[in-house]
């Protein structure tokens, strides 16, 4: 069994990826750039340093990057944080991680800020070990930055941790590390998806994973 759970939040705790992919688009589109729901939604996982590139050459980005993030967190807060929900049972499955003996730390490219809002929602503050989010990497995900920065505050090597996360871009950054990554596919991405960037297992939501925990990998399958 391993010792640290490196887990991501947005939609695979919480609810959250089509709101962020929603945000997005109608921040692109204030600033007179449209792009569709379908592929800003596959940017979802990924940060702003990595996801503003996909739909914006350079020349463009130096002129309207920061005015197009400052207009997305505005939105995101004023419109779509108050509609977060967690997943179900995703509180439980985090117990369950902490009654099998393994400590848990967040590796997320969500903003430093928005974790507390999160916490309260999943009612973790008191199962959460480190976090690690956008402020403690200069790449966000598919780079490793993230997951590199947890175990460093875990003070865990690769070998001993497990990933859980709902896009490739979790699978792809831990997977430079070589941790083992499960996937759940509430996020939107489909199964085949995710095993192919990488996961170790897919499972549907965390009440999925939670059912089947002695199962998997972060219950002592090997």
């Amino acid at each position: 069994m391993a010792d640290v759970l490196l887990t991501d939040i947005d939609g695979t705790l919480i609810d959250s990826n089509a709101l962020h992919a929603e945000a997005w688009r109608r921040a692109f589109e204030h600033f007179g750039i449209e792009i569709g729901m379908d592929d800003a939604w596959r940017q979802i996982g990924k940060g702003a340093d990595q996801l503003i590139p996909t739909f914006l050459p350079e020349a463009q980005r130096e002129r309207i990057e920061k005015p197009l993030k400052e207009y997305r967190k505005e939105i995101f807060h004023r419109d779509y944080m108050p509609r977060i929900v967690p997943f179900a049972r995703a509180h439980d499955l985090l117990v369950r991680v902490r009654e099998a003996g393994m400590k848990i730390a967040l590796a997320t490219s969500s903003d430093p800020e928005d974790l507390k809002t999160y916490g309260k929602l999943l009612g973790m503050e008191d199962l959460v070990d480190e976090a690690s989010s956008a402020g403690d990497a200069k790449r966000s995900k598919p780079a490793p930055d993230i997951f590199a920065a947890a175990l460093e505050k875990m003070g865990m090597r690769p070998e001993q941790a497990i990933a859980l996360g709902d896009t490739p871009w979790d699978a792809q950054a831990a997977g430079k590390l070589g941790i083992r990554v499960v996937g759940v596919t509430c996020g939107g991405w489909k199964r085949g998806d995710l095993m192919d960037a990488g996961c170790v297992e897919v499972w549907r939501d965390p009440g999925d994973l939670l059912e089947h925990f002695g199962e998997s990998v972060l219950g002592g399958r090997e």
